[in-house]
């Protein structure tokens, strides 16, 4: 095949596969992505295509189109998606091994292997043109491996929970507000599992001991200092049970606090709504429900969630991405390999910009393997003025 590829873009190429792990082009065969496959010569090939439907976001169609321009692929639309279904686990490793290299593992330095640590999540997809659909991702992904344990594309109805996933005996589920719902948390516990979720003012009722309502906003202002930190016991009251946990919570640095409380103000007038004194006055904490024993430190808890956080902002820089990618909606194998291409592309982001900020004469790295890593877990949360 007559590669008829730019001079620059050839070069471009090769500085962003030098931060792939090492043995990536065996895993490919290795892992299935090239068995039984005519269409492609080299995993390198295939990895170019498949990066111009996950990170470039167009359909198969025009994918395979700028491939046979690009010369390095001649494939119909219908081959390859049996290669993105195909690609799915290799995808998944080398979006693990980029993590491992260019960013910290941090829920795990903190539990090591006693629990199974799922970031649930969700995000609206708009599929490409003008009458494209607009569907609901939710995912399961375990830290550290970035297995995408569950996928399920819905309409923008139906809303995020806990309930939507499975749980096994030693899970322990992260999510954000979103997630923040009595069943959701009634379901992890009759599973087996542990939750660590972030909450606000209202959307995890919450009580004492003796079933009254838990104070939450008293509680929050016994935090007189920036950095100080709480942890008090409370229940989540469900169907006539009452749930043990405890409510972690810090209060924010004055800057942080303005911040987040300028944000909340912006996002309730784009909807006419009127911000409660209340909810600006809880701006100025952030606060998780954990059912985590109290071996635990409340430190401890904020830093785990701070490390969910920390590792979903990769992928979350790509949201505004994402809702250009076409998902197929009906083929969950699909689905799953199309997200963990978007998680690679995450990494690869990261590593470039670890790299970058590390910018060195000659403008690439010279050991990627070997990286000062750019998210640290030890973080101060008391600046922490947004994310969920």
């Amino acid at each position: 095949m007559d590669a008829v590829m730019p001079v620059g873009a050839a070069k471009d190429w090769d500085t962003l596969v030098s931060f792939l792990p090492m043995g990536w082009e065996e895993k490919a065969h290795e892992l299935g992505a090239l068995r039984r496959c005519r269409r492609f010569d080299s995993a390198g090939a295939l990895l170019r295509t498949l990066l111009i439907h996950i990170a470039d976001g167009c359909s198969l169609r025009e994918t395979v189109v700028r491939a046979k321009q690009g010369g390095f692929a001649v494939v119909s639309d219908v081959a390859l998606l049996k290669r993105l279904k195909a690609s799915g686990e290799w995808l998944r490793w080398m979006a693990a091994q980029t993590m491992v290299t260019w960013v910290e593992k941090q829920p795990l330095a903190v539990f090591g292997a006693e629990f199974n640590i799922k970031v649930i999540d969700g995000s609206t997809i708009q599929e490409p043109g003008s009458t494209g659909s607009t569907w609901r991702i939710h995912y399961a992904i375990s830290l550290p491996s970035l297995r995408c344990e569950e996928v399920h594309v819905t309409g923008t109805k139906v809303g995020e929970s806990f309930k939507r996933f499975k749980v096994r005996s030693g899970d322990l589920f992260l999510g954000d507000r979103g997630f923040a719902h009595r069943a959701g948390v009634r379901h992890v516990i009759d599973g087996g599992g542990q939750v660590l979720v972030r909450i606000n003012l209202t959307n995890l009722p919450l009580a004492n001991a003796d079933a009254t309502a838990f104070p939450l906003l008293q509680h929050l202002r016994t935090l007189g200092t920036p950095g100080q930190i709480g942890d008090w016991d409370a229940w989540v009251p469900h169907n006539g049970d009452l749930i043990p946990g405890r409510v972690c919570a810090v209060r924010k640095s004055d800057l942080a606090a303005e911040k987040a409380r300028r944000k909340t103000i912006a996002e309730n007038s784009k909807k006419g709504r009127k911000v409660r004194p209340e909810t600006l006055e809880a701006a100025a904490y952030v606060f998780v429900f954990t059912t985590l024993a109290r071996r635990y430190s409340p430190t401890t808890v904020l830093e785990v969630y701070r490390g969910r956080w920390q590792v979903e902002l990769t992928f979350k820089r790509l949201k505004s991405i994402i809702g250009l990618g076409h998902l197929k909606k009906f083929d969950v194998q699909a689905a799953q390999a199309w997200l963990h291409g978007k998680l690679l592309v995450a990494f690869l982001i990261e590593a470039l910009i670890a790299a970058g900020e590390r910018f060195s004469p000659w403008g690439y790295p010279l050991l990627p393997a070997n990286p000062v890593l750019p998210v640290p877990l030890e973080g101060n949360i008391a600046h922490a003025s947004s994310g969920e």
